[in-house]
């Protein structure tokens, strides 16, 4: 046995300088660079940065909401007040007048004469004192300055200005305004919304933490499957190494007759099936490290070699102590995020209900404008404040605010009714794994037990073998044995590994940072 040992002793020391130009990778490391280099992760990372930003729009709607205004208008056709025919009355209106008044000055002095020359007709007496009244030179001369004065000009005047007026220039208008706009009372729809975003934070963190935890095991599977592969390599290279200087002995042996032809092919066979084992071996460990680059970005033709692949023993998987159900349920993002979309539809029935319920909101702005409405349009700037307060009372809309009440308070039973289920499915897969673990660990056990003893059964046939006491067929039995007991050990410590990360996250064990 000690002859066979010689060859994996050079390999297994030459090992180490043939890794020297390798990427060596701990468990860790590949953790790490999988999380940093994981699109998917990056993504939930991103929705989670987004969440945050829609809590702060959210809270926007407590604040007033203050805008600015600016308006500039051109009407290439003026604006009037009158008519043209009223305007042209407006701006006449002396002229029209003092020819009125000239007019029924005539007719009243026309209207006494005729009253004076009736009157001489039968009261002469009284006629010649109306006579000699009228051509007194004192109220001629009244009478003449009466009908000298022209008010014409000064009424038209008057007219104009009133016409102006009436035609503002309102060809170019220039308008301003600030607004505020303070919500008093949205019938809760405010406060639901902030809730509703607060929540929408949490639950894509739970999904990011669901992703963070599917990227850990992805990876531990895939480097537990490396180390496997590797030790079996070794185990292959070792096979081949024992069966090839076995079949040197034999062929010496058949040579000196102590041997027959046929325990040579024999031997030559199995040499040949343990070439081809090796062969497979080596594939399977650089398909699997190319799927482990894939997990941590790395290069898929990147030379890598694992930490716990140069171990001579699969390391002993470390399991935590049994959690409770309740703190499971929290620390899971399938149970969280569950739980935390039952109460996201728990606000939206706030949401939806406010729609049934009045609204209040103050407003109060500032406006100025030129032409100025504080004045008559006057070509100047000038504004005004204004505050008032707004109520919306909802009378009918078909319904529809109470069917969308209806529709959380249903989306809302159907989360928790999932919650329910998912519970229910997280105690059945931890049950199962934590009863795989008893299991696996048995098989570990009995594994070591098995190759202890093959270990001792080949060591004696070696011997034996050496001293011709013992047939190859025997030999090779003895060498079989130990192969397949060594790969069922190198299995049951694996399977522990992988084991072991399948209930870190059925656990929730995986604690994400961001």
């Amino acid at each position: 046995m000690k002859k066979y040992l010689i060859p994996i002793l050079v390999i297994t020391m030459m090992a180490p300088f043939s890794a020297s130009a390798q990427r060596t990778l701990t468990l860790e490391e590949c953790r790490k660079m999988a999380i940093n280099g994981d699109r998917e992760l990056e993504q939930a990372r991103t929705k989670v940065e987004m969440a945050g930003y829609d809590r702060k729009i959210a809270f926007a709607n407590y604040l007033p909401n203050i805008s600015g205004t600016g308006a500039y208008l051109h009407n290439p056709n003026d604006i009037a007040l009158i008519s043209e025919s009223g305007s042209a009355t407006l701006r006449n209106a002396g002229t029209t007048l003092h020819g009125a008044s000239q007019q029924y000055q005539q007719q009243v002095m026309g209207e006494l004469t005729a009253y004076i020359q009736q009157l001489a007709a039968t009261d002469p007496a009284s006629a010649m004192k109306y006579m000699q009244l009228m051509q007194d030179p004192l109220l001629q001369t009244a009478l003449a300055k009466v009908s000298a004065v022209d008010m014409s000009e000064a009424i038209n005047s008057i007219g104009q200005e009133i016409d102006d007026a009436l035609h503002p220039d309102l060809e170019n208008i220039l308008v301003g305004s600030v607004t505020v706009q303070q919500p008093i009372f949205m019938g809760g729809k405010i406060l639901a919304a902030n809730k509703i975003a607060k929540l929408a934070e949490q639950l894509s963190e739970a999904s990011y933490d669901q992703r963070y935890q599917q990227t850990i095991v992805d990876v531990d599977q895939a480097y537990w499957q490396i180390v496997s592969i590797a030790a079996k390599k070794k185990l292959a290279e070792s096979y081949s190494d024992l069966l090839h200087n076995m079949e040197h002995d034999v062929e010496l042996a058949v040579k000196e007759g102590v041997s027959t032809e046929s325990d040579a092919l024999q031997i030559k066979v199995k040499a040949n099936e343990a070439d081809m084992l090796k062969t497979k071996s080596e594939n399977g460990l650089a398909l699997a490290k190319m799927l482990l680059c894939k997990r941590i970005g790395l290069d898929l033709g990147t030379d890598i070699v694992l930490a716990d692949e140069q171990l001579e023993e699969i390391p002993l998987a470390r399991i935590g102590s049994e959690k409770s159900l309740e703190d499971i349920y929290a620390d899971r993002p399938e149970t969280r995020s569950l739980e935390l979309a039952s109460k996201i539809y728990d606000k939206k029935v706030a949401v939806a209900r406010a729609d049934m319920l009045p609204k209040v909101a103050a407003m109060g702005g500032y406006m100025v404008s030129n032409p100025s409405l504080k004045n008559g349009f006057e070509k100047q700037w000038n504004g005004y404040w204004s505050v008032g307060v707004v109520v919306n009372v909802p009378l009918f809309h078909g319904f529809e605010a109470l069917n969308k009440t209806r529709k959380a308070k249903a989306e809302a039973t159907l989360y928790r009714s999932q919650l329910e289920d998912a519970k229910d499915l997280i105690n059945l897969q931890v049950t199962q794994l934590r009863k795989q673990e008893t299991e696996a660990v048995e098989k570990l056990n009995m594994a070591k037990s098995n190759l202890s003893s093959a270990e001792e059964n080949l060591r004696t046939a070696t011997i034996g073998f050496n001293e011709g006491v013992i047939n190859a067929n025997t030999a090779l039995g003895a060498h079989t044995a130990w192969l397949q007991a060594r790969s069922e050990y190198i299995d049951a410590g694996v399977e522990l590994q992988m084991l072991a990360a399948n209930l870190d996250k059925a656990e929730g064990n995986h604690k994400a940072t961001l």
